[in-house]
C-alpha cells in the first residue's frame, strides 16, 4: 500500500515489506530471466532515497545503481562491438547511448513492472515518482547491481542483455535517439528552416501537475504528455520523429 493511500484515506500505510516479501514479489519479476538475487539487496534496489530519509536513514539504492550502471555499460558495449563489426566508433557510441539512456531503461522498467515495487517517500509518491523516468531507470540499474552481487559477472551480463534485447531488436531505437529533441533540431537544420518551438500547457494541482506539449515541423506534428515540461517535450519530439520516420522523411539520417 503506497504513501499516497494515507493522503486519500487518512489511514497509515502498511509497514514496508520484509526481505522475504520483497524476494517473493520481485521473484516474479526475475523469474522470466532465470536469475535470483539476495532478498535484502533486491529490497534495497527498489528503495529510493526519499523513502530512506523518512525511515531513519535506511539503506537506499544509489550505491547499487552506481554498480549496475557500470555492468550495464560494459555488457552493452561488448554486445554492440561484437554484433556490429562494420559500424564506426561514432555510430557504436550513439547506439550505446540510446540503450543505456534513462528513456530506454524506464521503458524496460515499465515493461517488466518495476514501478509497482518502488519504495518512495510521501512527497515523491504524491509527485508521480513511480512514473518518473530517472527513478525507474535508477531502479533498473540498481537491480542489475543486486543481481551481480548475488550471482557473478557472467550471469549479470546475460541478465542485462535479456533486459535490453527488445530494444536492440528495434531499429527505431537508434533512429529516434535518446534525445529526440536533438533529432528534431537536426531535421530542421537539414531542411534549412527555423528550429521549432514547443507549445506547453499545464494542468492539475501543484502536487499532481501534468503537462501537454505540441511541436510542428515541415507539415508533421507531435504531441506528448509528462509530469514535467521536459518530459512532455521529449514525448512530443519522439512522436514527431516517429511520424517522419514512418513516411521516410528523416532527411538528416539520409544525409549521413
Amino acid at each position: 500500500m503506497s504513501d499516497a493511500h494515507e493522503a486519500s484515506t487518512g489511514q497509515p500505510p502498511s509497514s514496508p515489506p520484509s526481505p522475504a516479501d520483497a524476494q517473493s514479489d520481485l521473484g516474479g519479476f526475475l523469474a522470466p530471466f532465470d536469475v535470483q538475487a539476495d532478498p535484502v539487496l533486491l529490497q534495497q534496489a527498489v528503495t529510493h532515497r526519499s523513502w530512506a530519509y523518512e525511515n531513519g536513514g535506511a539503506p537506499h539504492n544509489e550505491r547499487l545503481e552506481f554498480l549496475g550502471d557500470s555492468i550495464l555499460g560494459q555488457a552493452v558495449t561488448v554486445k554492440l562491438f561484437t554484433d556490429y563489426p562494420d559500424l564506426s566508433e561514432g555510430e557504436l557510441s550513439r547506439r550505446r547511448a540510446a540503450l543505456v539512456s534513462s528513456v530506454a531503461l524506464a521503458e524496460v522498467a515499465r515493461t517488466v513492472g518495476v514501478g509497482q515495487h518502488l519504495r518512495l517517500g510521501v512527497g515523491e509518491e504524491r509527485s508521480g515518482g513511480r512514473e518518473k523516468e530517472s527513478i525507474l531507470a535508477d531502479a533498473v540499474e540498481a537491480i542489475i547491481g543486486a543481481v551481480y552481487l548475488s550471482t557473478d559477472s557472467e550471469t549479470a551480463g546475460r541478465f542485462v542483455l535479456r533486459l535490453i534485447e527488445p530494444l536492440i531488436a528495434d531499429p527505431e531505437r537508434f533512429t529516434i535517439s535518446l534525445d529526440p529533441k536533438t533529432t528534431v533540431q537536426e531535421e530542421a537544420d537539414a531542411r534549412g528552416i527555423t528550429r521549432p518551438a514547443y507549445d506547453i500547457v499545464g494542468s492539475g494541482p501543484d502536487h499532481d501537475r501534468r503537462f501537454h506539449a505540441t511541436v510542428e515541423l515541415d507539415g508533421f506534428n507531435g504531441e506528448g504528455l509528462g509530469i514535467s515540461k521536459k518530459a512532455a517535450e521529449i514525448a512530443a519530439a519522439r512522436e514527431l520523429i516517429a511520424k517522419m520516420s514512418a513516411k521516410g522523411q528523416l532527411k538528416h539520417r539520409k544525409s549521413r
